[in-house]
């Protein structure tokens, strides 16, 4: 393609920012970093999710700069991103240590530790509440302590930090194959651009910092026809996960000796899929495939589709294209699909004439 350089037009392009910074604060208010991190949950949430950053207060001023736009805050993101140093990496997060606040399962109506519906849309009516437009502070904290006094007396003794996994009875009753620990260091691709076939570490890497709207698109897809698969929610799990650090003092990687950095909120999904498999004495036998997926904060259609993205591309088929990896991971990611939009902005004086003189030719029939 024949770009050409862009010279001249400083002025212009500061007036340019200049005139953005005037339509963020016209209206004369200040939106604080403490009220974007209170009230636009969802949207830090997923802004952490595209950047691969897990950081509220980072993820609030990137979209304060960004004036909503999450777009442009995941590319703020990760830019900074890019300069920070890596000093260490986390021991491996088992999803069973989770602080759960919610657990649901569409296989089962009855599972182990109980299913906890949490704090969901799920159950609400879709109508604008317009007594928001007039809420008050007091009413708020009034609400807040009534709120707070119902939870001190009720009693629970279900344990939220070691509940059971739901696809662990179905491996007990061998209806999923037992998957043997695969201890290959992942490959990490963040510093190494990808190469078609992938293996599944990076999938899932891919996969989890997707464009949330994409991910979306691509597992509805997938489920329409334009895949092979429909899945059953095995679990679905929000809350808190436990981070640790090994000792930089100590090299002999052990638990006990690890340190606590903290914790972060996620949505993890096990989809089940039932698939045939032939035996050695040639029966075929029918038995459930998992598809799984994880982000951080609380974005479940986005783990859900994920999970369905990952089993179709687990067992690929070039019938569709939903199950080809490079058709998928190529175009999620939102730096790259926005990035690739945006430069059809540039100047494309030089091209666009090559085509207008061959569209000029061929009216004249040369």
């Amino acid at each position: 393609m024949g770009y050409v350089a862009v010279k001249g037009g400083t002025n212009a392009i500061a007036q340019s920012i200049k005139r953005l910074k005037y339509n963020r604060i016209k209206k004369g208010e200040i939106l604080s970093i403490n009220e974007i991190e209170s009230g636009m949950r969802g949207l830090i949430d997923q802004v952490m999710s595209e950047s691969s950053i897990y950081c509220e207060e980072l993820a609030a001023i990137s979209i304060k700069q960004a004036e909503g736009n999450p777009e442009e805050a995941v590319f703020l993101l990760r830019a900074y991103r890019s300069t920070l140093p890596r000093k260490h990496y986390s021991k491996v997060v088992r999803s069973e240590d989770m602080t759960v606040e919610r657990r649901i399962s569409a296989s089962f109506k009855d599972i182990p530790g109980g299913q906890i519906l949490g704090a969901s849309y799920d159950y609400t009516h879709r109508l604008i509440d317009f007594d928001l437009a007039d809420e008050t502070k007091e009413e708020l904290i009034q609400w807040l302590e009534n709120f707070n006094k119902e939870v001190d007396i009720i009693e629970d003794s279900t344990d939220i930090n070691k509940l059971p996994k739901v696809l662990d009875y179905l491996r007990s009753q061998g209806l999923i194959s037992d998957c043997g620990e695969k201890n290959n260091e992942p490959k990490d691709i963040t510093k190494k651009s990808i190469e078609f076939p992938t293996e599944r570490s990076e999938r899932l890497q891919i996969l989890t910092r997707g464009q949330t709207g994409a991910v979306t698109s691509l597992g509805y897809a997938a489920l329409r026809g334009y895949g092979d698969t429909h899945p059953t929610i095995g679990e679905l799990r929000v809350g808190s996960l436990p981070i640790y650090v090994d000792n930089p003092l100590n090299n002999d990687h052990d638990d006990e000796d690890s340190f606590y950095i903290g914790e972060i909120k996620v949505t993890e999904v096990e989809t089940l899929f039932p698939a045939s498999e032939e035996k050695e004495d040639g029966k075929v036998q029918m038995e459930l495939e998992i598809g799984y997926g994880i982000c951080y904060g609380q974005n479940e259609t986005k783990a859900i589709a994920m999970s369905i993205l990952d089993h179709c591309l687990e067992i690929g088929d070039p019938r569709y294209p939903t199950h080809d990896e490079e058709f998928v991971l190529l175009h999620i990611d939102s730096i790259e699909s926005s990035g690739f939009i945006s430069h059809l902005k540039l100047p494309h004086y030089v091209t666009f004439k090559s085509k207008l003189d061959s569209i000029v030719k061929t009216r004249k029939g040369e």
